[in-house]
């Protein structure tokens, strides 16, 4: 059974976990390195274009809340009122231009 490169994904990981993850940008930055194969300065440059902010603000938690809120795309614990989950990731997908396997899943059986 082929699960990939089991190491593979430990190098974007620990690159952007240091950036907050969820908190901040981290999570979007490492679906960029993941899904379109972007190096960290890359995918930073994209998801903070995407964003409408700078490659500085990426890491700033109070900046990143208010554009987490902003763009619906989730946060570190769910609030009432906003996008979590599959939403959220909904969210993402169309927001960074990219296909996420389980949005996709979700949409045809909706259909």
């Amino acid at each position: 059974m082929g699960t990939g490169d089991p190491a593979g994904v430990t190098i974007p990981h620990t690159a952007t976990s240091g950036m907050g993850g969820l908190r901040t940008a981290g999570d979007l930055v490492a679906r960029m390195q993941m899904t379109r194969g972007m190096r960290i300065a890359e995918a930073k440059q994209y998801v903070a274009d995407k964003l409408g902010i700078s490659t500085s603000e990426l890491i700033d938690e109070v900046v990143m809340r208010e554009v987490r809120e902003d763009h619906k795309i989730g946060f570190i614990t769910s609030r009432g009122g906003h996008p979590k989950g599959i939403e959220a990731k909904h969210h993402i997908a169309r927001l960074l231009d990219i296909d996420i396997n389980s949005v996709n899943r979700f949409k045809r059986q909706s259909t």
